[in-house]
């Protein structure tokens, strides 16, 4: 798959977040990198075996207080993973695109992996929609 090709499906991923939740994002830069640097895997602690397929870089939202003049956060997706990963089916990278900016943006609103996870997994077959999460990660009330 080409850059060009990937860079059109993050663009398809990013015009699937529905519309409430993506209002709620501000200030926030994705960027696409072909791989994630040796320095950040040992950063983060990731072992061989083991993949990075996006990073979530900034201030979430539930620690902002006099938050102004900021330059963008960052979430950058790693294409080399993620189509490693999905084998070039680019069914199953538009997926894991979505998902991954999904688990990405909720550590922007202050998630833990723990609260992003039973979220992402039900996006991820359909069964909720991340808008309907609000920024604590709590299904706002049906109205």
């Amino acid at each position: 798959m080409t850059r060009g090709q990937f860079d059109e499906l993050v663009r398809e991923a990013i015009d699937r977040i529905p519309s409430r939740f993506a209002r709620a994002i501000q200030n926030v830069a994705i960027i696409v990198e072909d791989e994630p640097s040796d320095d950040l895997l040992d950063e983060m602690a990731i072992e061989d075996g083991e993949t990075l397929f996006g990073l979530y870089e900034g201030t979430p939202l539930t620690q902002r207080s006099g938050y102004g003049n900021a330059l963008p956060d960052r979430i950058t997706l790693f294409r080399g993973p993620i189509e490693d990963d999905c084998e070039d089916d680019e069914d199953e990278i538009l997926v894991e695109i979505g998902l991954t900016l999904i688990h990405e943006l909720g550590h922007y609103f202050g998630m833990e992996e723990h609260e992003i996870a039973p979220h992402e997994e039900r996006w991820g077959r359909g069964e909720e929609d991340p808008a309907e999460v609000d920024a604590a990660g709590d299904r706002e009330p049906d109205r």
